[in-house]
């Protein structure tokens, strides 16, 4: 029984985590409620009518200025459902997936510009349209602002005689783009490790390893790329809110350890505008440089060096062997010459 409840703690938590996340897009999820009903909803951007197409909301707002924005819930399931709302601050993960905080941590930014009711109840196969209002600062600072709204169920379950409360929560991004001067800025940090095959025959891998960091005001899309030789190797594009940091990896392969090498690095910036264009400011220039020890080659190096040597001395012994008994027949020879005369 304690393994049972304990699998069902993991599961849990496992849900907990896959459910909280936010992607940039329309999305639907499901989950048990306490009844053993399942609830299954999605949450999208709307105008008075419905559900109007967009993925999220992107706001361009002054200092001090309000607007009313809307979200839809639809119930996709066979009975009323009342959903807690909820809005939070907004940021992107390791791997670029927008999420907001949960909802026992308080959000310090964007998601407080944001109110909403606390619930609303929809039924089975309906859509509720729910107005929100969001309200920026008049001290805000310039610049693009990350927040979410959600629309979210609690499920209880028990492990070990506890409960366990498992909250699914289905949202979208709103983005809110202060008015002011615009800043970009991208900071690039980056080095480089050569890979050796110890097979002296082949090339190894140059390793670029660099973090990007958005030391600007506003959101950020930037690509990356290495070159050698002619050859060039490309990253992912990556999506940077301001103040963001982000790792990223790109591999060169089949190129020869001849030492100290410059690898140059480009990775291009473009500003993501509120209506989903780029701009583009220009590349950020690096050289990473990268020592590449022919450790192979001079391993085999030094085995010729030492195998030469080797035959060398043991030629050198091999004459000194003859010479000596060459001396000593002569010798012998001469012995044999005074005794007989």
């Amino acid at each position: 029984m304690k393994r049972r409840s304990s699998r069902f703690a993991r599961v849990a938590c496992a849900a907990a985590v896959l459910a909280a996340a936010i992607a940039p897009a329309v999305w639907s999820t499901s989950a048990s409620a306490d009844d053993d009903q399942t609830v299954t909803w999605s949450v999208r951007p709307a105008d008075e009518s419905g559900p109007d197409g967009r993925a999220w909301a992107e706001l361009e707002l002054e200092p001090g200025e309000t607007t009313t924005e809307r979200m839809a819930v639809i119930n996709l399931g066979d009975s009323a459902v009342t959903f807690s709302l909820a809005s939070a601050d907004g940021y992107l993960t390791e791997s670029g997936r927008f999420n907001m905080l949960p909802s026992d941590e308080k959000s310090t930014r964007a998601g407080t510009w944001i109110t909403l009711p606390s619930t609303v109840t929809v039924e089975p196969g309906a859509t509720a349209v729910v107005p929100f209002l969001v309200e920026v600062p008049k001290n805000a600072t310039p610049g693009d602002h990350a927040a979410g709204v959600a629309a979210s169920i609690r499920s209880e379950g028990a492990s070990e005689g506890a409960a366990v409360g498992v909250e699914s929560r289905v949202g979208f991004r709103v983005m809110v783009r202060v008015a002011g001067d615009v800043a970009p800025g991208l900071e690039v940090h980056g080095a480089g490790e050569y890979i050796t095959e110890w097979n002296p025959l082949n090339p190894g891998t140059v390793v670029v390893r660099y973090t990007l960091h958005n030391s600007g005001n506003v959101r950020l899309e930037s690509s990356s790329a290495v070159e050698w030789n002619g050859r060039t190797v490309s990253g992912e594009t990556v999506e940077l809110l301001p103040g963001d940091d982000r790792a990223v990896e790109l591999h060169l392969r089949d190129v020869w350890p001849l030492g100290l090498l410059s690898v140059p690095l480009s990775v291009e910036r473009a500003v993501v505008l509120p209506d989903g264009s780029r701009e583009h400011i220009g590349p950020v220039m690096q050289t990473v440089s990268v020592s590449a020890i022919p450790w192979p080659q001079l391993l085999v190096l030094l085995s010729l060096v030492l195998m030469v040597g080797g035959m060398a001395f043991r030629g050198r012994r091999r004459r000194r062997q003859v010479e000596t008994l060459v001396n000593a027949a002569r010798e012998a020879g001469r012995r044999e010459a005074r005794i007989e005369g």
